[in-house]
């Protein structure tokens, strides 16, 4: 007598939420071959190679999974993005599907890593690196974690336990209040509206350190419901700052 064999259509596909920190509709998208295909394109076409265990190579290992599965078809497609961004001398790479960032990370600049450096004239500070949140996540409403994160990079960047009266934290603190008592995505205070001037209101700035980075990991985690960072957003900005630093 044969064994039965477990039919595929029981099993369920991996989805986005499953390997990346995203949420929405995108969550609870397979991860398709289609997919899987084009951001190894889009990778190779602004990176000129798939990186070694980018959201490429995750992708089609998973799409992989699926596709063997039978739980996917090839012809879905979420919609593709890979940004590269010049920041302080260096590359800020941006991966998205459908919208949602799914990989950052920095590359150096050739050329800016050529020129000779002054020790620490150059290195990335904390205001700097939450107005490059800008371009990563501006569109974002401000969250609490968002807030939390905010006031650890304010602290560390003058020194001060307390919030500065009307510097970026407290911006960043009102903006949190208010979006949760106002319910159209539409309506709610952005990443952007608190962080564009970031630098101007910080009344000390300081480069970012490993340290830095640590604790505002650590305030955005202990603020979210997942335990994880924002992908592109506060925490993400300043630990990758703090990589730029430590590699000058």
């Amino acid at each position: 007598m044969s064994q039965e064999q477990p039919r595929r259509s029981e099993e369920e596909p991996i989805k986005y939420g499953d390997v990346f920190n995203v949420s929405g509709e995108l969550a609870n998208k397979p991860i398709t071959p289609q997919d899987a295909a084009d951001m190894q394109a889009a990778e190779t076409k602004v990176l000129g190679k798939t990186q070694k265990g980018g959201p490429a190579a995750v992708m089609q290992s998973t799409a992989d999974i699926n596709k063997n599965r039978g739980v996917v078809g090839d012809d879905d497609n979420q919609g593709i993005a890979v940004s590269d961004t010049e920041y302080a001398g260096h590359r800020i790479v941006t991966e998205s599907v459908g919208g949602e960032v799914v990989g950052q990370y920095v590359r150096s600049n050739l050329a800016s890593s050529l020129a000779p450096a002054k020790l620490g004239g150059d290195a990335v500070t904390v205001g700097e690196a939450l107005e490059a949140t800008v371009v990563s996540a501006g569109d974002k409403p401000v969250d609490q974690s968002d807030a939390a994160a905010i006031q650890a990079a304010e602290v560390r960047a003058t020194g001060r336990m307390e919030a500065v009266p009307g510097g970026v934290a407290a911006r960043a603190q009102s903006a949190a209040a208010q979006n949760a008592r106002t319910p159209p995505l539409e309506n709610k205070t952005k990443l952007g509206d608190v962080l564009a001037d970031a630098t101007k209101l910080l009344p000390e700035d300081k480069p970012v350190t490993r340290v830095d980075a640590e604790g505002v990991i650590e305030a955005e985690i202990r603020n979210k419901p997942n335990q994880a960072t924002t992908p592109g957003g506060i925490a993400s900005a300043i630990d990758a700052a703090a990589k730029i630093n430590q590699q000058k």
